[in-house]
């Protein structure tokens, strides 16, 4: 019996082994609230993974480089480039992470020196409401790309930018302004989202710009964050309703009795 169990942990221990390490996926991907410095909990739902965001918090993306190669990462936040400003395609500018690094990305980048601060914020204050594509709020995606041949760079440093393609070839795609009420109102799907991505107040974020060539045209991974208003995340069923204040006994408790008792006296 001995023998055989010794067998089976053997043949697991080589199946896991024997995994691909493409299996994992080349980024993760947290979403940060900046002004409580909570890292703000997943919450898998019909499919989607969820965050409850704040509004009037600022928040960053934390972008993690699971792998021990440089990796290339296009932000999408709203179905908008954080880079770029464009409507967001994996073709475009992202950031470089270098093995193993994590990096929070602040907010929409507005030259190689500051970004406006992602900001937690009314649907129509949002930046796609606000340039005319509200479609894509409340989400946060990920594009991630493996290098064509290795560097390895010992020192951390602020992720550069890499050059999308298209960037390369001398286009470019400028974002569309228009009426937010009007943009809101002729689409169904944005009318459900409660909260966007605003466009905050300027902070200084330098970084530079680096080369970096594809392994494939397309993705390795591709992810994706939604975010909607705690209220909305209950009405939709991804977090439980809560009736009443929950008092847990086996934890301290600030308001344990009604008033002040008189210590006990000493003998």
């Amino acid at each position: 019996m001995l023998h055989r169990i010794l067998v089976s942990l053997t043949t697991l221990a080589l199946l896991v082994a024997c995994v691909p390490a493409h299996a994992r996926p080349l980024v993760d991907v947290g979403v940060i609230d900046r002004d409580t410095g909570e890292w703000l909990a997943q919450h898998p739902h019909r499919g989607d993974t969820w965050v409850a965001g704040t509004p009037g918090h600022r928040y960053s993306v934390r972008l993690t480089n699971t792998t021990g190669e440089r990796v290339l990462v296009v932000l999408s936040v709203d179905g908008i480039n954080a880079i770029t400003g464009q409507t967001a395609h994996p073709s475009q500018a992202g950031y470089v992470l270098e093995p193993w690094q994590t990096t929070e990305i602040n907010g929409w980048r507005k030259s190689m020196d500051d970004v406006a601060q992602f900001v937690f914020t009314d649907l129509g204050d949002s930046y796609a409401a606000r340039t005319g594509r509200p479609r894509n709020v409340g989400v946060i995606g990920v594009a991630a790309f493996r290098e064509a041949r290795s560097y390895r760079y010992p020192q951390y440093a602020p992720p550069p930018i890499a050059r999308s393609p298209l960037e390369k070839r001398g286009g470019a795609e400028a974002a569309a302004p228009a009426s937010s009420s009007r943009a809101i109102a002729a689409d169904s799907v944005a009318r459900e989202q409660s909260i966007g991505t605003g466009h905050g107040g300027r902070e200084w974020a330098p970084t530079s710009r680096t080369g970096f060539d594809r392994a494939t045209r397309q993705p390795e991974q591709v992810s994706q964050v939604r975010y909607d208003e705690h209220r909305r995340l209950v009405a939709m069923g991804v977090l439980p309703r809560r009736h009443g204040p929950i008092w847990r006994n086996e934890a301290p408790r600030a308001f344990p009795d009604g008033f002040v008792a008189d210590p006990p006296r000493h003998r």
